[in-house]
C-alpha cells in the first residue's frame, strides 16, 4: 500500500483480500516478489435516486462523521468523504423504503461541532419539516451525537415529523462497517409516527437490530463497539429489526399537523466542568473572569464539589452566573439535600439538575440562557420537563439493561 505521511519507516503495509490492513516489520521480510497490480478506486459513484409515488418522502442531511467517511491513504486516518448521494449508491435498499432527497450541510468530524452548527441544522429541519416532507435523517459523527440530539430536541418546537440522527462506528469502506444497517434502520424510523428527535444505532453485540433513543437521554457509552449508544436511567423508546419497529414506550410525541418552529437562541458562553479531587478556585474563576453566563457541573456522588471551590462558586453566582449541578455517575439523580455539601451548594444558589446527563444539562442551560436573562425564569425553565429530559423515577432494569434478555423474559 502507499505509505502515508504518518507511517512508520520500519513497516510495510499490506491490504488483505478482506479489506483489512496489516503491517509487517521490514526487518522480518526475507523476500519480496511482485505478483501483480490492482488499481484502487476509493470514490463511490453517485447514482440518481429513484422516485416511487407510493413511498414516503425523506431528506437525508449530511454533516460528516464516520457514517460518511472513508480511509484517507495520505494520512492513514478516517476522513469525511462520502456525499449523501454516494451513501445512497452504497445502500440501494434505501430505495425500497423511501424517496430520498439528500443535502450536505457540513463536512466535518463531530468533535468539531459547535452551537452555531446546531442552530443551522435546526433551521434546516424547520424548513424541511414545513415543506411537506415525511421525515428527516441526519448523518452525524458518533462522538458528539448525544450533544446534537439534545440541542435539536430543545431547539425544535412543535415538531411534526421524525428527526433521526444516525452514524456508524466503522467507516463505510471497512467490511465490519455498521453504516449500511444503521442507515436502513434510520430511514425506516423516519417513516414512523415518532415526531421527536431520536438517535437510531445498533443495539446488540450481534448487530442484528437497532435501538431508538430519545435525544435528551442518550449517550455514547463505549469508544469502539458498534452498539455503543444507550438510553440512561430508562429503556429506549423502541427497537427496529428487519425494517419492523417495536415500541417499548408510548409516551412519545406523535406526528401532528403542526408548524415546526426552530427556537435557536443559545448562550455560547456556557461551560461544562467535571468536579475532581484537587480542583481549585482557578477553574471556576476563569469562566467568571471571561464573562460566562452559565456553568454546568458534573458533580461527584449526588452532586457534590470540593469545599475548596466554594469561594469561586459564590463569586460566580453573585456575578450573575447560573450554575446547574448534574452527576458524573450518569445513572441516578442529584440528591443535594442528603449531605451537608449539597445543602450548602443549594443555599449558595446552585440548581440541582435532577436526572439530567451532564451533556444534556450543558445543552439545556445554554438553550435556556438563550431564551431569558431573568433568574426566576431561568430556574423555572431549567426545572421544567421540556422535552423528556427528566424521568420521574429510575427504572430498576434501566441501569444495566439487556434488550435481548428483557425480550426473552417478556418484560418488553
Amino acid at each position: 500500500m502507499p505509505r502515508n505521511e504518518y507511517s512508520s519507516p520500519d513497516y510495510i503495509e499490506i491490504k488483505l483480500k478482506n479489506n483489512y490492513n496489516i503491517g509487517i516489520n521490514a526487518s522480518n521480510v526475507i523476500e519480496l516478489a511482485k505478483k501483480g497490480k490492482k488499481e484502487a478506486h476509493y470514490k463511490i459513484p453517485e447514482k440518481k435516486i429513484p422516485k416511487n409515488k407510493d413511498l414516503p418522502n425523506l431528506i437525508l442531511l449530511g454533516t460528516g462523521g464516520t457514517v460518511a467517511s472513508r480511509l484517507d491513504y495520505t494520512t492513514g486516518a478516517v476522513i469525511p468523504s462520502f456525499t449523501p448521494g454516494e451513501l445512497f449508491s452504497a445502500v440501494p435498499e434505501l430505495a425500497e423504503i423511501c424517496n430520498l432527497e439528500t443535502e450536505i450541510v457540513f463536512e466535518l468530524l463531530s468533535e468539531n461541532m459547535r452551537p452555531e452548527y446546531w442552530q443551522q441544522l435546526a433551521e434546516k429541519v424547520e424548513k424541511a419539516a414545513n415543506s411537506g416532507n415525511d421525515g428527516l435523517v441526519i448523518g452525524h459523527g458518533t462522538d458528539t451525537m448525544g450533544f446534537t440530539g439534545a440541542a435539536l430536541t430543545f431547539m425544535l418546537s412543535d415538531l411534526s415529523v421524525p428527526v433521526v440522527l444516525v452514524g456508524s462506528q466503522r467507516s463505510s469502506d471497512r467490511p465490519s462497517s455498521d453504516a449500511a444497517l444503521n442507515l436502513i434502520n434510520a430511514v425506516t424510523v423516519a417513516t414512523s409516527d415518532i415526531a421527536e428527535v431520536v438517535v437510531c444505532m445498533l443495539g446488540s453485540s450481534a448487530h442484528d437490530y437497532g435501538l431508538i433513543h430519545r435525544g435528551t437521554l442518550v449517550r455514547k457509552m463505549h469508544s469502539s463497539v458498534r452498539h455503543t449508544f444507550r438510553t440512561t436511567d430508562d429503556i429506549p423508546l423502541g427497537m427496529i429489526q428487519d425494517r419492523k419497529i417495536k415500541m417499548f414506550k408510548q409516551d412519545y410525541r406523535k406526528r401532528a399537523k403542526t408548524e415546526t418552529k426552530a427556537i435557536i437562541n443559545f448562550e455560547k458562553k456556557t461551560a461544562l466542568i467535571y468536579s475532581y479531587p484537587g480542583m481549585n478556585n482557578e477553574i471556576i474563576d476563569f469562566y467568571t473572569d471571561k464573562g460566562y453566563k452559565g456553568i454546568t457541573i458534573a458533580g461527584t456522588g449526588l452532586g457534590h464539589v470540593s469545599t475548596e471551590v466554594y469561594n469561586s462558586i459564590e463569586r460566580a453566582i453573585q456575578e450573575g452566573i447560573t450554575i446547574l449541578m448534574t452527576v458524573q455517575t450518569l445513572h441516578g439523580f442529584t440528591g443535594m439535600n442528603v449531605y451537608s455539601t449539597g445543602r450548602e451548594l443549594i443555599n449558595m444558589g446552585v440548581i440541582p439538575g435532577r436526572s439530567l446527563l451532564p451533556e444534556t444539562g450543558y445543552i439545556k442551560l445554554g438553550w435556556v440562557l438563550g431564551q431569558t436573562s431573568d433568574p426566576i425564569q431561568i430556574k423555572k425553565l431549567l426545572l421544567e420537563n421540556i422535552a423528556g429530559e427528566f424521568i420521574d423515577r429510575e427504572i430498576p432494569i434501566a441501569f444495566n439493561y439487556d434488550i435481548d434478555q428483557l425480550i426473552k423474559d417478556k418484560k418488553l
